[in-house]
């Protein structure tokens, strides 16, 4: 029997035939669909006053907008469907929220949300979900300080919406595109967030985040003490960082798609003090940093696993800082980085699991033809502390 180091490859003679069978089938993962008119529902013209529409009419109400600029504030005291075109608009005077949310079971559709105040202190937004089992679906939030707000809910739909920052602010100055605060079990699927400070999860559990596209803002997802969620088919584009995840735990990431978190603090994923994570089947394209690992994980019974990704172009692949223990690489794929592993603050890559990955500047040779290399991967990263 061959005995080898923990640190395995695929020869570079398997290269094309590896990546082959790794690589995932990619599709565009927004889909603007406009959500149908309901059949039957109360037509509300823009002469008349919305809010007092809203307070007066019964429970389950199903309202439709007509086209045209509806003055906001608005408050949803009861539970009904509103439904919109994408030209029917509830315009913020400039002050505060601009579509509040208080009534469970209320849903918001189709329609575009323009504007809120300016201030980050009573987190000024397009639409503040403050309710349970509400759907917000299809809509256009623009010229808004925060875009979509949910807080201290259960089983809220956010999908299929496009949430357009300001550009032309600094990234620290400008709001969250899509804030969850103590949200769980809900799901945020199939939107468009462009030009935003970030995507906040913190202190929210159970939710599945799906299929959205997150591009030109600081933090692509930013999680913070925020476990057993799932991160599915995302595609994140020319954010400072890709996905950060904090004192969290028992997270999946699957299928995602990370480009161009380029600068100095550029990575495609962050991790701080987490553990159970399952980082599989993801892309890292033209990041500084692919993957950056602080004392992660933190808890001693906990492991972090990452299988069958690709990582191409960059300054590092995977940059240890604190703690290398109880991670394993498995099946992954390094093309085009100056330094595919670094290690700082201590410590050695050794003490991960290495097994079956591909390194494209391997020097080796498969003699057996079985798909292995014969002679470990060596680097010098890999036991030297930098």
């Amino acid at each position: 029997m061959k005995t080898q180091s923990n640190i395995v490859v695929f020869v570079v003679l398997l290269l094309g035939q590896c990546a082959s069978e790794r690589a995932v089938q990619r599709h565009s993962v927004f889909h603007d669909a406009h959500p149908d008119k309901p059949l039957a529902c109360k037509e509300v013209r823009v002469d008349q006053d919305l809010q007092h529409v809203l307070d007066s009419v019964p429970k389950g109400q199903v309202l439709c907008l007509k086209e045209g600029v509806y003055p906001g504030p608005i408050v949803l005291r009861k539970t009904v469907v509103l439904w919109g075109h994408a030209k029917s608009v509830i315009q913020s005077t400039g002050r505060g929220t601009t579509v509040e949310i208080q009534a469970d079971r209320t849903h918001l559709l189709g329609l575009t949300v323009d504007g809120s105040g300016g201030r980050f202190d009573t987190l000024d937004a397009a639409i503040h979900v403050k309710a349970n089992d509400v759907r917000i679906e299809g809509c256009r939030v623009q010229h808004a300080t925060f875009g979509i707000l949910v807080e201290k809910v259960k089983h809220a739909v956010i999908k299929g919406n496009h949430v357009l920052g300001n550009s032309g602010a600094a990234l620290g100055l400008r709001g969250d595109g899509i804030r969850l605060w103590e949200v769980y079990h809900s799901r945020v699927e199939d939107n468009k967030v462009a030009h935003s400070r970030d995507v906040v999860v913190w202190y929210s559990s159970n939710n599945v985040l799906k299929n959205n596209e997150v591009t030109h803002g600081r933090y692509g997802t930013h999680f913070m003490y925020s476990h057993r969620n799932r991160i599915i088919g995302n595609r994140y584009r020319n954010n400072v960082v890709g996905v950060f995840i904090m004192y969290s735990r028992d997270i999946a990431l699957q299928r995602n798609e990370f480009w161009h978190s380029s600068g100095a603090a550029g990575m495609g994923l962050g991790i701080k003090e987490s553990g159970n994570l399952r980082v599989k089947h993801n892309e890292f394209i033209d990041n500084t940093v692919g993957v950056y690992l602080d004392t992660s994980p933190l808890q001693i019974e906990d492991q972090n696993d990452f299988y069958d990704n690709r990582f191409k172009f960059g300054d590092v692949a995977v940059i240890f800082h604190g703690g290398e223990r109880a991670n394993t690489f498995k099946g992954n794929a390094f093309f085009d980085y100056q330094t595919p592993v670094r290690v700082e603050g201590g410590g050695t890559a050794l003490n991960t699991t290495w097994r079956g990955n591909m390194f494209d500047d391997y020097v080796g040779y498969d003699m057996d033809e079985d798909g292995v290399g014969d002679i470990p991967m060596s680097y010098a990263a890999f036991r030297i502390n930098s």
